[in-house]
């Protein structure tokens, strides 16, 4: 299973590795990273802390790796990806048992990560075959004034060194879908991965390793943030950065230099309900957006605006079906399992006691076990209420009952989040009106927030993030366009 058989090299003793120059290696610092798991709240891993000096050599590989990288042909960049997409499927149960230990991620759902990864590189290297094999031909006298003494040939290259960076919640698959894109545009990749979720993500890059890519190409360092954190996300051998997070990514924005960023920083995913939704399916679908893998999801239903002509129909069908979900260790595949840190349960418990002094009602008592947090609805949120606008990541879900539509969208904009957000309603030229008004970067219409299938664009606006991501998107991103212009000594028309 995780670190033995044919994970065995990747780990030493107690400790895992980091990757660099095709190796894995240990630090020169001697000092480790523990990795806490979330269920027993004791130390489960150990990761190497890296060193600025390491970092840099890493870069320095890369750097030279890449060159050569570019120069493959595309055909045999897409064969070797889809020969990491067949090893790590291949080995979805190591690489699971890692994502249950370390963010308490139910079994079931960390198989299927693990998977949708396997398909999400093969995909990529299809669609990077397509699109990058692709240029466009110009000639100048399609403008004004000039005639046709010019060709204009345009082709995508690669930018150089990709930097990603990947949360915690879903580190392998959200660490591929930088990976992947990076490489078969011709990069070479630095991932940093989260500490919680480093050791799912070593294995993964060693099913990367066993494909057979160049060495130094990729490479995967671990460490404290506060050591090498900065220095990653400053050093000049970075030439673009793919960050999925939190507030660290509008940080990372403002001190990266002049190059192309692409950011996910998380959401606050409204769910506006109208009188004819279907509310069997509204309650499904915020049982599925608000409570699957515990609320910890950036595309989770983060509040709920539900007219109150159907308000108290809608909280008791939802009330049932929180009540029938199971909670418990994520080994026996429960629907609410342990949220990933002692903080974070602490942040979630402030939002829940701000809105008990300021008179929500608790659909359900609210009880939590270390890190454990029992699902909890709260009806008659207030917009004077924390829960009511900040993300919780957790198992409690807000309810804001609302008599105008108008007051719905306004809710949803005044929110410095814009990633996602969806409409219940039968009235399909009402959902297209609303989504229209919603200021979110996708509008989701009779169905939860939700960031796939991993080829459709996936964007937000305002602190939401920048940039688009999807597997096309992010091809494109990650690639620059190199122009070609042909003189001619007279002008040339084709057959005139």
């Amino acid at each position: 299973m995780a670190g033995s058989g044919l994970f065995a090299e990747i780990v030493d003793g107690e400790a895992y590795k980091y990757y660099a120059d095709g190796e894995w290696k240990k630090s020169s610092s001697g000092k480790l990273v523990p990795i806490i798991n979330p269920t027993t709240r004791k130390v489960h891993y150990k990761v190497q802390a890296c060193t600025q000096e390491e970092v840099n050599k890493v870069m320095e590989t890369a750097k030279i790796a890449q060159k050569t990288w570019a120069k493959t042909p595309l055909w045999k960049r897409a064969e070797l990806l889809h020969k990491a997409a067949s090893i790590l499927k291949e080995h979805k149960a190591p690489i699971g048992e890692s994502l249950v230990k370390e963010i308490a991620k139910p079994a079931k759902d960390a198989i299927t990560e693990v998977v949708r990864s396997g398909d999400l590189v093969s995909y990529c290297a299809e669609e990077g075959v397509r699109i990058l094999g692709e240029g466009k031909f110009l000639v100048s006298d399609s403008f004004p004034g000039n005639d046709r003494t010019k060709y204009c040939l345009t082709s995508k290259i690669p930018l150089g060194v990709v930097l990603a960076i990947p949360p915690f919640n879903y580190p392998v698959n959200l660490a591929v879908s930088k990976i992947a894109p990076a490489l078969i545009a011709g990069n070479a990749l630095v991932l940093k991965p989260p500490t919680q979720g480093a050791v799912s993500c070593l294995h993964m890059v060693h099913c990367f390793h066993l494909a057979g890519f160049p060495k130094g190409l990729i490479s995967c360092v671990t460490g404290k943030g506060s050591e090498i954190g900065d220095f990653l996300t400053m050093h000049p051998g970075v030439d673009c950065i793919s960050f999925t997070g939190g507030d660290t990514g509008i940080a990372i924005s403002k001190k990266a230099g002049m190059i192309p960023l692409q950011m996910e920083l998380g959401g606050k995913d409204a769910c506006i309900v109208l009188e004819d939704a279907d509310l069997d399916l509204v309650a499904a679908n915020i049982i599925k957006g608000g409570f699957s893998y515990s609320g910890q999801r950036c595309t989770a239903v983060k509040v709920v605006l539900v007219m109150e002509s159907v308000a108290d129909a809608l909280v008791a069908k939802v009330n049932a079906r929180v009540a029938k979900l199971t909670v418990g260790p994520p080994e026996e595949n429960s629907d609410i399992t342990p949220v990933v840190s002692e903080s974070s349960a602490n942040f979630i418990e402030g939002l829940v006691v701000d809105a008990k002094q300021k008179g929500a009602t608790f659909c359900q008592e609210y009880k939590r076990e270390g890190n454990l947090i029992w699902p909890l609805l709260l009806d008659n949120v207030r917009p004077d209420m924390r829960i009511a606008w900040e993300e919780p990541f957790g198992p409690v879900l807000p309810v804001i009952r609302i008599t105008t539509v108008e007051e719905g969208i306004h809710h949803c904009n005044a929110s410095n989040f814009g990633l996602q957000g969806c409409v219940f309603t039968k009235d399909i030229n009402k959902a297209i009106l609303i989504g229209d008004a919603m200021e979110t970067g996708t509008v989701q219409i009779n169905s939860a927030p939700a960031r796939g299938p991993d080829h459709f664009p996936f964007q937000g606006i305002k602190d939401s993030g920048i940039g688009s991501q999807g597997i096309t998107n992010s091809i494109n991103m990650m690639t620059k366009i190199k122009t070609t212009v042909i003189n001619l000594p007279t002008p040339s028309y084709t057959m005139g």
